[in-house]
Order: structure tokens, then sequence, then C-alpha cells
């Protein structure tokens, strides 16, 4: 009988894989650091003050032969005989002599407003801000905008005054949270404009304070960034398609059928493929806005499958024969990975799928939508941690039937008993892997908040973040093949001390049904049979 790759592989392959498994993961990490450029560039935007005295819908350009007439300053004569409505705010994206890119893969939009004091125009509390806001874009300098979306919005305005509200401090600026507008999915044309209205009436935006500008801080993904990642996806996508259909291969080899085990290792293999596939690049040429959608559900499948894979990889190395092989046994480990999933993707939907139609949408507008949103995410959290603290316990306990098993290797042969502890050795140093890499993933993720995006060393500046993203994802392919890899059947035979061979079961047919029970109950590890066996006793 053969087991595992992990079990027959000889040290020094095994040691060879370590280091070359850990060459890639610094690969990895270099390629982010020192080719990558940051993920992601913020640039910040003033608003021009365009006056449209007529308040018909159009798109008034803030610069260029076309551009409206406009005002520098609300304290100019000009603007104190304006109404409110008589302004529109409007923004060029991106600055003069540049172009927007469909490298940039998405783009965001956030407000900051310059709000003065005034004693008898003061900022009330837990007031509205209400905005209607349009979105058009061309593809060249002398085309007509074209449309896009059009949408009015409402926005928490949240703001301090860190000085005292007296006549001597009028004319400072209120400190105001910036306040998300637009997110698109998709940056396929070369220029955008966007035209926000204020409107002011008797109920709508009162109590706003007094509005000198508005800055808007355009995010979008950098071109060298997204090349670089492509890139990687373009390596890896073969590289684990073709490790999974290998792998699936061998396990058709064996005469017994595939155990829960074998399963969702494939699973695994085929959530990770389905990460590595490099859609973006056929992005490029399309005006895909539901692409941001389709990475959350990329990610999502990815790390469902993950979690699952660790529940059913400790549990079946702790139930005995007649509890193994059958999926209903975790049935509430992996019912709070998929509730706390269902979740996460009722409120992706809520946000970006409405996005789809109305990049203006936010569902943290409304105190409704806020309260919902943050229920959803802390019962989310609740069930991920319940989880981890089901899955600590397994692996306490996986490692005390271990401990069970070691206390009987001095009644067996010392051969047999030096193959078992070289067997469990390797399986629990799998396991402590396992934990580093969650590990580590929680170790980059502080570090990429707590720095200031990159480092400098010597003539070279390491891109933290960039670095972070690159290095975790080669991480998970690198594991996942690892898994793979070590957990396909050996077409090796064992010899004992005496000569004797074990007999693989590849190709090896069961004779009978007694037969046919007995390869099904062996698995697919020597581990993976003895502490069944302890368990059962």
């Amino acid at each position: 009988m053969s087991g595992a790759i992990i079990e027959n592989m000889s040290s020094k392959k095994l040691v060879f894989l370590g280091f070359f498994i850990l060459g890639f993961q610094i690969l990895s990490i270099m390629v982010g650091a020192l080719i990558a450029p940051s993920h992601t560039s913020a640039i910040r935007y003033l608003a021009t003050k365009c006056i449209n005295r007529s308040r018909v819908r159009g798109w008034l350009m803030p610069w260029g032969s076309n551009r409206c007439q406009q005002v520098n300053s609300f304290n100019e004569p000009l603007a104190k005989t304006l109404d409110a409505n008589d302004i529109v705010f409007a923004v060029h994206i991106p600055l003069p002599n540049n172009q927007m890119s469909p490298w940039f893969q998405y783009m965001l939009a956030v407000l900051q407003f310059d709000i003065a004091f005034k004693m008898i125009n003061q900022i009330e509390d837990d007031v509205i801000i209400t905005m209607d806001a349009g979105l058009a874009y061309r593809d060249d300098v002398i085309s007509e905008w074209t449309t896009t979306h059009q949408s009015v919005e409402q926005r928490p305005l949240r703001c301090t005054f860190s000085v005292p509200k007296t006549y001597e401090n009028e004319g400072r600026y209120y400190h105001c949270d910036p306040i998300p507008i637009m997110e698109l999915g998709s940056v396929a044309h070369k220029y955008f404009l966007i035209n926000l209205r204020l409107p002011v009436n008797d109920t709508v935006n009162v109590g706003i304070g007094e509005i000198k500008d508005i800055h808007l801080v355009g995010i979008h993904q950098n071109g060298g960034f997204t090349k670089v990642w492509i890139s990687m996806k373009m390596v890896f996508t073969p590289w684990i398609f073709v490790a999974s259909v290998w792998y699936w291969h061998r396990i058709g080899l064996m005469a017994r059928p595939p155990v829960l085990l074998e399963k969702v290792i494939l699973a695994l293999g085929v959530s990770m493929t389905f990460l590595n596939v490099p859609l973006e690049w056929l992005s490029l040429g399309c005006e895909w806005t539901w692409m941001l959608l389709f990475e959350d559900a990329q990610q999502g499948v990815f790390y469902v499958t993950l979690f699952c894979f660790w529940i059913i990889f400790c549990g079946e190395h702790l139930m005995d024969q007649s509890h193994r092989n059958r999926l209903s046994a975790y049935w509430w480990q992996v019912g709070l990975v998929m509730f706390g999933s269902s979740l996460l993707l009722v409120l992706d939907l809520s946000e970006r799928g409405v996005h789809l139609n109305n990049p203006f949408y936010s569902v943290w507008a409304s105190e409704i939508g806020t309260n919902i949103s943050i229920t959803f995410i802390l019962v989310a959290g609740i069930s991920v941690g319940l989880y981890f603290l089901s899955l600590c316990g397994m692996v306490r306990c996986v490692f005390r039937n271990i401990g069970a098993k070691i206390q009987q290797f001095p009644a067996i042969p010392e051969a047999r008993r030096l193959h078992y502890k070289g067997i469990i050795f390797r399986f629990k140093f799998l396991m402590l892997v396992t934990l580093a890499c969650a590990a580590m993933t929680v170790i980059f993720f502080i570090l990429n908040q707590v720095s200031d995006g990159h480092w400098h060393w010597g003539d070279y500046t390491l891109q933290v973040q960039s670095a972070f993203l690159t290095g975790v994802y080669g991480m998970w392919n690198l594991y996942v093949f690892t898994i793979i890899f070590l957990y396909a059947p050996s077409h090796k035979h064992r010899r004992n001390k005496s000569g004797d061979i074990h007999q693989t079961d590849f190709l090896e047919k069961p004779e009978s049904q007694e037969t046919q029970l007995t390869c099904g109950e062996q698995g697919p590890t020597e581990t993976y049979r003895i502490t069944g066996k302890v368990a059962e006793e």
C-alpha cells in the first residue's frame, strides 16, 4: 500500500522542495517591492465654481476653449449677486495634458469640503447634505460629452470645530470627514467630467454651513501595478491548473474511490485556479463595470473553500472510521462559514451590485443602511471568530490524538517506529506551515496599515503595499500547490526491514465487496489511517 508523496518523498527532496517554495515566496514579495509601483494613486482636484444662471442641465467644463463662466471665490462682487442654485462645481478627470487608461482598472472619488465657521450659519448636528451629481465621458478633446449617470444623492456631513465657537474664530475652517461620492468598476474612457450641484430650498441643504470650496480626490489603481498583477496571474493560472489536473489523475488511478479529504483538496485547487484567471487582461478592451464585483466573488469562493478545507483537513485526522468521509459531520463549522460569507455577499451586492447602474450610490448614506451594514459585518465577524475557535480546538485534538499514538510506539518494531515518527513530524510541520501562512497574512496586513506605503533601502524604494499584495497572493498559490503536490498519491513501493514490499494500490482493482470496503477505509496517508484508529479505540 502506498501513501501520499509527503510520506514517501526523501528528506533531501523535501528540503529541496521547501527551498524552492521559499524562493518563489521571496520572489513574489520582491516583485511587488522592487518592480511594481505603488498599488494606487490619489490625485487631488479643486472643483471649479461654474455659473449656471439658466439652471439648464448641461455639461460645464472647468478649463479649455469651452470652459464655463466661473468665480474664483464667493467673496467676489459677482458671486454676491448669485444664488446658491446658480453654482455648479465642475471637476475634469484627469488633470490637463493627461489621459485615463483601462490599465487603471477602477476609479474612486472622495469629496472634501472646505466650510468656514460663521456664528449665524453653523453646521447643525446630524445634518445631511444633498448633491445632484452627474458623470460624463469622452475619448478625445473635441467630442461632445456623453452622459453616463446622473443621480441625486444624500450623505451625512460630519464636521468638528477644534476651537471655541466665537466671533473671533469666524472664518476658520471646520474639519470634515471625507465623503465617498463615486465608484467606477472600469476606466474604459480617456476623459471624465463630474458636475456637482448643491440644491438649496427651505428643507434641502439647510444647516450645512458656508461652503467655500470642494476638493475631489480621485483614486485609481496604477497601470504599472496592473501589469505586474496580470503577469503573476498568467504564471500561476496554468501552474495551479496543471497541478490540479495531475492530482486528480493520480487519484483516479487508485483502486478505491476518492475520500472526502481528497475531494476537498481538488476543490481547493479549482477555487485557486478560479481566483487566478486573468480576466483583467480581457477587460482592457471592454467596459466591464462588474469587474470589482467579480473579483470579490473570486476571493470569496477561494476563502470559503480554504476555510472548509482547514476544518475537514483537521476533522478527517480526528474522527474514527465510522464518522469519516461525510460532509454532514462538519455541518455547523461549514454552516458558520457559509452563513458569514452569505452576509458579506449580500452586503457586497447591495453596494457594488447597485454601482452597476448608479456609481454614486452608497449603502452607508442612510442611517438604516449604515446600521444594517454594521450588523452584517459584526455577525459575519462573530461567525469567523467561532469558526477559528472551533478550528483551534480541532487542531489541539488532532495533536492530542497523534500524541496518544506516539505512546504506543515502544510496542512496535524499531524500523516501523522510526517510519511513523517521520510521518507524524512531517504532518505536524505542515500544520505549522498552515498556521504560519495565516499569521503572515495578518502581519503583512498590519504592516500595510501602519506604514506610509513605501520604505527606502539604500538607493531602492520598497513599495510595502504592493509587496503585501503580491506576497500574500503568491503565498496562497504556493500553499495550495504544496498541499496538492504533497497529498497526491505516491507511486513508490516502500520496503520494510525484512525486504518485503508494501505494494502500491495504483491500478489494483478490488476483487470483492470486502476488499472494496477495506480500500475505501484506507485513506490518502498513513497519518490519516493511524489517527483514525486511535480515535476509534
